[in-house]
């Protein structure tokens, strides 16, 4: 179990499903169309399907949340910016659009059905009580945490109300 999954469950949330990045199989980054030279935003958006799946197919997602935990963000694309705006060369459109830790966070919500609320803080404290004020307010039934760090290892963790539906972390 992760420490993410662990926090949760102290916290008195069900823990419904739960993935981690990289497993046993993973020998090389994810893709992911439209994020570029980093595996910041690959990662999240990989971790986070694959917790998702572990679900049963009849499992509904409307009204989940999504909340990414994270202490420095997508630091290697930070850098690369810094860099290019330094030596006065010109940055790509797509930098802009993945230096916005939201920006996958949607992609993910709408490959996912997803439709709750979409949040970014900064630790896993930070995740688990955003997910926990969202589920006591009603403004989702489920919330997906997903936390990465620096080192590219991740996970994600499905909390809610309902009970769990499986799945290993």
């Amino acid at each position: 179990m992760s420490g993410l999954a662990s926090r949760a469950l102290a916290a008195g949330l069900q823990v419904q499903a739960a993935a981690r990045w990289p497993g046993p199989e993973d020998t090389e980054l994810p893709r992911l169309a439209g994020f570029i030279h980093s595996g910041f935003n690959p990662i999240i958006a990989a971790v986070a399907g694959r917790c998702l799946a572990d679900l049963p197919e009849s499992a509904p997602f409307a009204e989940t949340a999504v909340v990414l935990v994270s202490d420095l963000g997508d630091v290697e694309s930070a850098a690369h910016v810094a860099a290019a705006v330094d030596a006065g060369a010109r940055v790509g459109p797509l930098f802009f659009f993945q230096s916005v830790p939201n920006a996958v966070l949607g992609h993910i919500a709408a490959k996912h059905g997803l439709t709750g609320p979409v949040s970014c803080v900064c630790d896993a404290g930070s995740g688990v009580d955003a997910a926990r004020g969202l589920l006591a307010d009603g403004d989702a039934h489920r919330v997906l945490i997903i936390e990465i760090d620096p080192d590219d290892t991740a996970a994600a963790v499905l909390v809610g109300h309902e009970p769990r539906h499986g799945g290993a972390a």
